[in-house]
């Protein structure tokens, strides 16, 4: 009996060209990475990942990247809702800005932040008056980050809103459960492990970020600099031990966050 056709060629074929597509974008730039980073003896490795100015970076990066995310998951959420339970005239241009961000470029984006966001900005004149400045500081940050990351979520969320089964919820609503019951015990976690992907990946994302936010991020040493502008200063002063030292850093501790959100997912699927 003659084995069935397969659209796609071989298990050992295409095992093959996957190996061979990882290890050119993805296997060797980070062993490159390692072996620059490996140049360095042990001291001098701790000497440049724990400066003052770059531990600042460390936590402005961090603590900025979830922010944002968190902040994404519930507006996400919320704009992936009214787009595919709602029905209202300019909705299909509505679908199409939430993937502006992915078209604009980053230096494009953190220009009009700046423009919109700053003292005498269109919307950052109103803030001034008050003492609250948009941009030039570690706000500005946030903002950038919740810019370019939101689409991640809503495109995340959506497609499994989409498929949700309506009958489940006006069956928990038969029943006497109220909205927030209803949200809680038979929406949620059906959209749980589509929310933690949008996270993990705006969260990913707003790590590596540099184009749209040093426009808007001020640079200012020990207050709104980022991590990615460490390193680019460190490349252009030929620094290339230091700078993949600091990249080295960022790549394990964004490895290690992804990995306990992946963990979380599995566990949630298992939950449910």
């Amino acid at each position: 009996m003659s084995s069935p056709q397969r659209v796609l060629p071989g298990f050992n074929l295409t095992l093959g060209y996957t190996l061979l597509y990882l290890s050119l974008v993805v296997l060797i730039p980070l062993s490159a990475l390692a072996f620059k980073t490996f140049t360095l003896t042990w001291p001098q490795f701790w000497e440049a990942v724990t400066a003052p100015r770059v531990l600042a970076s460390y936590r402005l990066t961090f603590g900025a990247s979830l922010l944002a995310a968190l902040v994404n998951v519930f507006f996400g959420l919320l704009v992936a809702w009214v787009l595919v339970r709602y029905s209202f005239p300019g909705k299909k241009i509505v679908d199409a800005l939430v993937d502006l961000p992915f078209a604009l470029p980053t230096a494009v984006a953190g220009i009009s932040l700046s423009a919109l966001l700053a003292g005498n900005g269109w919307v950052g004149q109103y803030f001034e008056p008050w003492g609250i400045q948009l941009a030039f500081n570690p706000n500005g940050v946030v903002i950038a980050l919740i810019f370019i990351g939101l689409p991640f979520v809503v495109r995340t969320v959506q497609p499994v809103l989409e498929d949700t089964e309506k009958e489940l919820e006006e069956a928990a609503m038969c029943l006497g459960a109220t909205r927030w019951q209803t949200f809680t015990r038979v929406i949620l976690p059906t959209i749980g492990p589509a929310l933690l992907t949008g996270f993990a990946m705006a969260f990913a994302r707003a790590i590596g970020e540099y184009g749209s936010v040093i426009f808007i991020a001020g640079n200012m040493p020990m207050v709104s600099e980022i991590t990615p502008l460490i390193i680019i200063g460190k490349l252009e002063q030929y620094d290339y031990a230091g700078a993949t030292a600091v990249a080295s850093v960022m790549l394990i501790m964004s490895f290690v966050l992804l990995l306990v959100i992946n963990g979380l997912q599995t566990w949630q699927r298992r939950k449910s």
